[in-house]
């Protein structure tokens, strides 16, 4: 031991024919650690001044941009009951396939000939409307026929009354003459009272004359009676032209309310034929209603009953519908303060779950599996989960997304801001500064697109 703590290993080593003597010893070893040092450093500063894109991270799901390429569910419009499935879970339908049939439980609709008895009803209340119009037809050929009988009847009536007016006028001229005839004998038998006073005549020409003024005042009188009649007749023949009038005014109205009441039995009726003729079309898509059809192409899910009689209720959902051709497009949520960061055509790139990818956040290029976007939509309210939903559609000049991208799936997105040297990221980053603020150079070019 003492000689080997006082030995000389240099000389030693200077006269050892051996390698390994130096090897083991490291006599000569020289340390590196300062040349890597500067060469670490220099390597840093390198890297200090490489250009580093800013982004945004948010999580996503896959989904489309349009809502009729989204699932949908089936739903059944009148409540039934299972008679016979057509399709199962995961089977693949055509628009118009037939995927349910349904049986009626109301009692309403049990009858099986329902239709045929309600065409029935509907073309017995058409007869029912001729048989009204012909009515009406009638009375309105009464109201004329009235009508002209009426006028006959005045017209006779008038022809009476002109007679009788020429009656009156005669008779009241001989009631005229009577009067002058009357005076005359008036005349006579004072000049003859004067003369048999004075012994002029004799008793026998003055009685002459007295039965003579005697005879002229019955003719005087008869004269009159036969005016005052022939007024009477004329007058009565008045109230009997007053009479036909309203007789005849009296039958036409009624003719004519006949005629009325049947143009409103009439549309009445129609009224009644337009509501069995709705009822029928009711129906008639109440039998339609039975057979529950895809309203679009795409595969069966989430089917709610199973088995044969099961009662479903109107409006209740039957299946779910997953649309075979889709425009997908990601919905990503992202914080209200990196909100304003957010513009229509932004740069997005996404890590779709199930797709290999090895992601460099600062430099997009070099990542590998990752898949571009473009921003189509910024809602401008906030979501359930306070934060902002943003959509994001295939970038057309990036690959194509993957054709097994299913809805529902995650995704990562990156949304891609401006180029920054790594310092200035570094410093912003320690300071809690924001990204930078800018408009994406596409966005002109995007929103021409959208409009054209």
């Amino acid at each position: 031991m003492t000689n080997f703590l006082e030995a000389n290993i240099e000389a030693e080593e200077q006269s050892s024919k051996w390698g390994a003597f130096s090897k083991v010893y490291r006599i000569r070893h020289r340390n590196n650690v300062r040349k890597w040092l500067i060469g670490v450093l220099v390597v840093l500063i390198i890297v200090m001044f490489l250009p580093w894109t800013q982004n945004i991270r948010a999580k996503g799901t896959v989904t489309t941009l349009r809502q009729e390429q989204r699932p949908q569910e089936v739903n059944t419009i009148i409540a039934g009951r299972v008679v016979k499935w057509n399709v199962k879970e995961g089977d693949f339908v055509k628009e118009g396939d037939t995927i349910l049939q349904l049986g009626e439980v109301k009692v309403d609709y049990f009858d099986p000939e329902l239709l045929q008895r309600t065409q029935q009803q509907i073309v017995a209340k058409q007869q029912s409307i001729e048989g009204y119009k012909g009515k009406a037809n009638t009375a309105e050929t009464q109201a004329k026929a009235l009508a002209m009988a009426r006028d006959l009847k005045l017209q006779s009536l008038d022809n009476k009354l002109l007679q009788q007016q020429l009656k009156v006028t005669s008779d009241s001229t001989d009631l005229i003459a009577v009067d002058n005839e009357l005076s005359v004998y008036k005349r006579q038998i004072a000049a003859a009272q004067l003369m048999l006073d004075s012994g002029s005549i004799s008793l026998v020409d003055f009685e002459k004359r007295k039965v003579g003024y005697q005879n002229g005042l019955a003719k005087r009188v008869s004269s009159e009676n036969k005016l005052m009649q022939s007024r009477q007749e004329l007058i009565a023949l008045r109230i009997e032209k007053n009479s036909t009038v309203q007789e005849y005014t009296d039958k036409i109205s009624k003719a004519e309310g006949d005629r009325f009441s049947s143009l409103s039995s009439v549309a009445s009726t129609e009224a009644d034929v337009a509501k069995l003729q709705n009822v029928y079309a009711s129906y008639d898509i109440r039998n339609q209603l039975y057979y529950i059809k895809a309203p679009q192409s795409g595969q069966i899910t989430k089917a709610r009953k199973a088995g044969l009689g099961e009662m479903v209720k109107e409006g209740e959902m039957v299946v779910e519908i997953v649309p075979n051709h889709v425009q997908y497009a990601v919905e990503m949520f992202v914080e209200p303060m990196d909100l304003p960061l957010i513009d229509l055509g932004q740069k997005v790139r996404f890590v779709f779950d199930g797709f290999p990818a090895i992601v460099f956040s600062g430099w997009p290029s070099s990542s590998y599996g990752t898949f571009g976007g473009k921003v189509a939509a910024v809602e401008t309210s906030v979501s359930y989960n306070g934060k902002f939903r943003v959509l994001v559609t295939e970038d057309p000049d990036e690959k194509k997304w993957p054709e097994l991208l299913r809805m529902g799936g995650g995704a990562s997105g990156i949304a891609l801001l401006k180029d920054v040297p790594i310092y200035y990221e570094l410093w912003r980053n320690i300071n809690g500064f924001p990204p930078e603020f800018y408009k994406p150079s596409t966005e002109k070019g995007y929103a021409a697109k959208k409009e054209k």
